[in-house]
């Protein structure tokens, strides 16, 4: 069942990152500028999916409501396949964004499931799953998109989606909901109240923006940027990319280990540290070497201050982790939507070096909060 709800979260959430390394062939198949804000639009409908359908996990049987997301991501997944000009690919997208939240509701069912005295492993090996879900997904979308065409690897992602949603049937036991005496409306206003009772919630939550913030950033415009002249390199070299992500993978489990012996503030502001000398790797190193490097440095970044910033949220109020989790992972992807979409406004207007100059800002700002909380 572990093994399940990991691939399971992993292939959910791979459906929000099959767009980025294949970009630039969909801007050269539909005409128009639309088309290079699918990544915007993806995350922008991952976030709401975050805000609006995650909590519903607290309120309705988990295992029919994951299963019916899944059939009803394939049907979002077909209509990209089918769509025949921009704005159509950006609706769908932000369907399909909003439907591969079901990701999110697979984690804490993981810690639900698991014995008490498992969950951490448990929760981490589903974790690890996700990780990888984005980490390869590029890397498949880049060759599949190479050889036989952007709408292929659309259409490949429909029977993973039916796949998915047939494994969940088979795996998960059916769960009996705790409301708390609330229904959906007041489910969705406590948000609110978590909000402005943990402050260590939203300093977390602005830091871990501006960490995925950046990340957006890079993988929005990379394609793009390995098209120019002077690369002139295709959708399966940015696809690659993907595969040196792993640093990510193994950031999880070293940043948890530091975080349990010398508590997680450390690891989060050497991690924002590091993810402001990636973009300066970035910004001044402008080859291909300088592109691997810095993107090793930035995966680790990430997700070491992920997993640091979650071991603070997850320790508020336990009863509440479902939606303290909403109201995490949600802004941080509607950072990400708008971090993406200044990119690709960026972009267009001063090339690469732009590009850098915003990431640096965003990175800044996440080092600043983290310091300005040490002073304080």
């Amino acid at each position: 069942m572990v093994f399940a709800l990991a691939a399971s979260a992993g292939l959910t959430v791979a459906n929000i990152y099959y767009g980025q390394p294949m970009l630039g062939l969909m801007a050269r198949d539909v005409p128009g500028a639309a088309i290079t804000y699918v990544p915007t639009a993806t995350q922008l409908g991952y976030a709401v999916g975050l805000l609006l359908l995650v909590p519903l996990g607290d309120l309705l049987e988990r295992k029919r409501l994951i299963v019916l997301q899944c059939l009803a991501l394939a049907v979002g997944l077909a209509l990209v396949a089918l769509a025949p000009s921009g704005a159509i690919v950006l609706v769908a997208s932000l369907v399909v964004g909003l439907l591969a939240s079901v990701a999110q509701q697979i984690v804490p069912l993981a810690a639900n499931l698991a014995p008490e005295d498992k969950r951490g492993v448990v929760v981490g090996t589903v974790m690890a799953g996700l990780l990888c879900g984005i980490l390869l997904s590029r890397t498949l979308a880049g060759f599949v998109g190479a050889e036989f065409g952007w709408r292929a690897m659309f259409w490949l992602a429909v029977p993973l989606a039916l796949g998915t949603a047939g494994l969940m049937a088979w795996q998960l036991p059916r769960s009996r909901p705790h409301p708390a005496g609330m229904g959906y409306g007041g489910l969705i206003a406590s948000l609110l109240d978590l909000w402005r009772e943990f402050p260590a919630l939203r300093l977390a939550t602005f830091t871990q923006c501006t960490q995925f913030g950046v990340f957006s950033v890079f993988w929005t415009i990379l394609a793009l940027h390995l098209q120019e002249p002077r690369f002139g390199l295709g959708s399966e070299v940015a696809g690659l990319f993907g595969v040196l992500g792993a640093a990510g993978v193994l950031a999880a489990p070293i940043a948890g280990r530091i975080a349990d012996r010398r508590g997680p503030h450390m690891v989060i502001v050497a991690a924002s540290a590091l993810t402001l000398v990636s973009w300066l790797v970035f910004a001044f190193w402008t080859s291909i070497v300088g592109l691997v490097v810095g993107v090793l440095l930035l995966d680790f970044a990430i997700q070491a201050s992920q997993i640091s910033n979650q071991s603070i949220i997850f320790a508020l109020r336990p009863e509440a982790r479902s939606r303290i989790n909403t109201v995490y992972m949600s802004s941080m992807f509607l950072a990400g939507a708008a971090s993406s979409g200044a990119a690709t406004v960026v972009w267009h207007n001063w090339g690469w070096s732009g590009v850098t100059m915003l990431g640096l800002a965003i990175a800044s700002v996440g080092l600043a909060l983290q310091t300005l909380r040490r002073r304080g």
